[in-house]
């Protein structure tokens, strides 16, 4: 299994440089976006990639799940962190953010 995610997530990353080479003005502003929200303030950075993850997982978008979660963890996030923001994604996002939290679990656990 952590093949699989790791190899995903290696995909993602992939298909995120292969858009900035087509448009890496664009891919610059979103870089500044993505930094600037990103950056300690009130939340940790971990809190708020796993904010980033719960929207992931409302949004149903597999790849930003692997994104985020992997910066969750990378900035010291704990599996009973993440089951926590899920709990609030599921309550927002009903069955389809269930199905999705799963696989958010499952990267978790496999990064």
């Amino acid at each position: 299994m952590e093949d699989d995610i790791q190899g995903r997530l290696k995909a993602a990353k992939a298909r995120l440089g292969a858009v900035a080479k087509v448009t890496p003005a664009l891919m610059e502003g979103f870089a500044k976006i993505s930094k600037t929200a990103t950056a300690e303030g009130r939340f940790s950075a971990a809190q708020k990639e796993l904010i980033a993850t719960a929207l992931a997982v409302a949004k149903g978008c597999d790849d930003c799940i692997l994104y985020h979660v992997d910066g969750a963890k990378r900035h010291g996030a704990q599996e009973a962190d993440l089951v926590e923001v899920l709990e609030v994604a599921v309550e927002m996002g009903g069955g389809p953010a269930l199905m999705y939290a799963g696989k958010a679990l499952e990267t978790f656990r496999g990064l």
